[in-house]
């Protein structure tokens, strides 16, 4: 709860989901004093985070986002070693399915890089996939890549798992105290603090990490930043005949539909064909029946005997090339950005903070070179596509 709220402190953090807890707590153990974290909802986790699958992956196609998911996936995986917190991880892979040649020419190249990089990726034909996913409707697949060291992780975990070790380290959490804005000089160079519902907090260095509610935050200050709300539904099944024996994450190409045990049954998505951007979280029976379990059956045939167990709605915070804006910002001292992650945010989160804390503290990202994720690169065209958004 907001509490007593202070009117000062030495770093504000925007955003209470991975992000903004994995960069609180690096902040705190790098030594930046009184950190404080604001989270608008009344707990923890509650927004993209908490509504994600928990995936994580090595396999992207650009080299950027193949660097972070190298070191993130590091941290998550040691996560429970390092802190000694309980962690739920699952390292059963990523299995991407292509349909055509030159799809499959695209991943057999972007494999190459990502092992260039130190990734392990294995190529795979149809025959290979089937026995790796039994069940699987084999027809049409002519190649597969898939990633022996990516898995999936609890979203919750993590998240609360940071918010722990951020404590521990001096940081302190309020949630339910939601930020209208940022408080800048009156030159507008300088940082002076954040506003909120209840009155401004004074502080030297803001992090706004409030995903897709960040660029109204970010406006109060004259900066765009181009992210917007794309609704995702996942559907979770009951027990069926023929269910995967692993939790590897299976994608189809063709269409981005996945699906990977989870519990009793199975848990996929796919992206709705058309939507636009809309913060609307709504489930929608007619995308379920019309588009979801066609594409699951599709792939997966033995899914038709299923049940559905629940459904919900998560908001990708996308792009336009979709890769995140994460660093400080020309001409405004104080402000670090870390939003946009168009659905890569769970996985990334552990590294993103160690980059940011990095930044406030020296000055410069050393772990990993983010200067191409910077805010500029839109205004200047600089922009990095990358076409493995799940």
């Amino acid at each position: 709860m907001a509490g007593n709220l202070t009117r000062t402190a030495g770093a504000v953090v925007v955003g209470g989901g991975v992000m903004g807890v994995s960069t609180a707590y690096h902040l705190a153990a790098a030594g930046v004093r009184d950190v404080l974290l604001l989270e608008r909802e009344a707990g923890l986790g509650l927004g993209s985070t908490g509504r994600c699958a928990g995936g994580f992956r090595h396999q992207f196609s650009s080299e950027i986002n193949v660097r972070l998911s190298l070191e993130s996936i590091r941290m998550i995986r040691s996560f429970s070693e390092v802190h000694g917190l309980p962690l739920d991880v699952h390292v059963d892979g990523y299995l991407f399915l292509c349909r055509d040649a030159a799809t499959w020419a695209a991943y057999r190249a972007d494999a190459e890089m990502q092992r260039r990089l130190g990734a392990r990726v294995d190529l795979l034909d149809a025959a290979g996939a089937v026995e790796l996913i039994p069940g699987l409707a084999a027809d049409g697949i002519v190649g597969a890549t898939f990633g022996p060291d990516d898995g999936i992780a609890d979203p919750s975990g993590l998240t609360n798992g940071y918010a722990t070790a951020a404590r521990r380290a001096g940081a302190t959490i309020r949630t339910g105290v939601t930020v209208t804005g940022i408080a800048a000089s009156a030159d507008g160079g300088r940082v002076l603090g954040v506003e909120t519902k209840e009155g401004r907090i004074e502080a030297p260095l803001v992090v706004l990490a409030a995903g897709v509610w960040s660029p109204a935050i970010a406006r109060t200050v004259g900066l765009d930043v181009p992210v917007q709300p794309y609704p995702r539904q996942l559907v979770q099944t009951t027990d069926f005949a023929g269910r995967p024996a692993r939790r590897t994450l299976v994608i189809e190409t063709s269409t981005m539909f996945f699906f990977h045990r989870e519990g009793s049954g199975i848990l996929m998505g796919i992206p709705p064909a058309g939507a636009g951007p809309t913060f609307d979280t709504s489930p929608d029976d007619r995308f379920v029946a019309e588009e979801l379990l066609p594409a699951a059956i599709r792939l997966l045939p033995a899914v038709e005997a299923a049940g559905l167990a629940t459904t919900w709605v998560g908001l990708y915070e996308m792009t336009p090339d979709h890769h995140p804006v994460v660093g400080p910002v020309d001409g405004l001292e104080g402000l670090l950005v870390a939003t946009g992650f168009s659905g890569h945010g769970f996985q990334h989160g552990p590294v993103v903070g160690k980059l940011l804390a990095e930044v406030a503290v020296t000055g410069r990202a050393t772990t990993i070179d983010i200067g191409v994720l910077r805010p500029e690169r839109f205004s200047r065209g600089e922009l990095i596509p990358e076409s493995h958004v799940v």
